[in-house]
């Protein structure tokens, strides 16, 4: 049977549609396993981005989306992202490690960092950011990133910097200079379109989550006269993909289990008004 021949998972998913661990790519960034498994998953909230492909890495079940889609057809405030968390999660996923292509807005970052926020601004505008549809459910998101996965990925590669708010805007133009100052005196590092409401929809789904943040350019407020293009953006992403992958790879084999971890303990007695894929962890 072909990869394209595989049946959808249904309520019980065959070894083959399993994954738990996750990585969605960012732009210039779809595709990750060798010899990968492609499913077609459909959700309440519509179909993900693209396929699914699984496979593994270091021995891990890994299952990889393209955030854009395969070919880029989204952007980032047309990305259905609560169907690509919720497809994820049902495939068992409990970890997920987020690259995307950000821009710098202060000195201590500079084009070709990679970088691991600990923090998160949220300014965009019309994105569906929830599963809560009813009732009370507060997600507690004052730490937005997993610690466990933040650490996992500093100890990989010692190179990549650890902290930083990243503030995520609505795109898809960039920002204005009096936006990229304003955002910089704020003393937020980061800025980027896609960063939310990932994170906070796997916070709902008791996935552990944490981006991994490649530094493109420096935005257009940081010096006079200079600007940010969508052609410099992709081409440093471009040349840093093989690196990327390699660190991810490398993450993946050492991460450790998520039992125990608050991203997913964090709803013990509360009652969820809406129903993840596979029940509670």
């Amino acid at each position: 049977m072909s990869p394209s021949e595989q049946p959808a998972p249904g309520p019980e998913h065959p070894s083959w549609v399993r994954a738990d661990i996750a990585v969605i790519g960012g732009s210039g960034f779809y595709a990750f396993l060798d010899d990968p498994v492609s499913v077609a998953v459909d959700t309440p909230y519509g179909a993900p981005s693209g396929e699914l492909a699984i496979g593994e890495v270091s021995g891990r079940r890994v299952a990889f989306l393209p955030r854009h889609g395969p070919h880029h057809e989204y952007p980032p405030h047309r990305i259905n992202y609560r169907a690509n968390l919720w497809a994820l999660r049902s495939l068992g996923v409990r970890q997920v490690l987020a690259p995307c292509a950000v821009g710098g807005l202060r000195d201590e970052v500079a084009p070709g960092d990679l970088v691991v926020p600990d923090q998160l601004v949220d300014r965009t505008s019309g994105r569906l950011a929830t599963y809560v549809d009813a009732g009370a459910v507060h997600v507690p998101f004052a730490d937005p990133y997993c610690p466990r996965l933040s650490d996992a990925v500093v100890a990989a590669d010692p190179s990549v910097k650890r902290g930083g708010a990243m503030v995520v805007i609505e795109g898809p133009r960039f920002s204005t200079r009096a936006e990229s100052r304003s955002y910089a005196a704020q003393g937020w590092t980061l800025v980027n379109m896609t960063g939310h409401p990932e994170a906070v929809l796997a916070r709902e789904l008791q996935i552990c989550y944490s981006a991994v943040a490649l530094v493109t350019d420096m935005d257009a407020g940081v010096a006079e006269g200079e600007g940010v293009g969508q052609a410099e953006v992709f081409a440093l992403f471009a040349r840093n993909i093989e690196r990327l992958k390699g660190l991810l790879a490398d993450v993946i084999a050492d991460l450790p289990e998520p039992d125990g971890c608050a991203c997913a303990t964090w709803a013990e007695g509360i009652e969820l008004t809406y129903d993840p894929p596979g029940g509670r962890w």
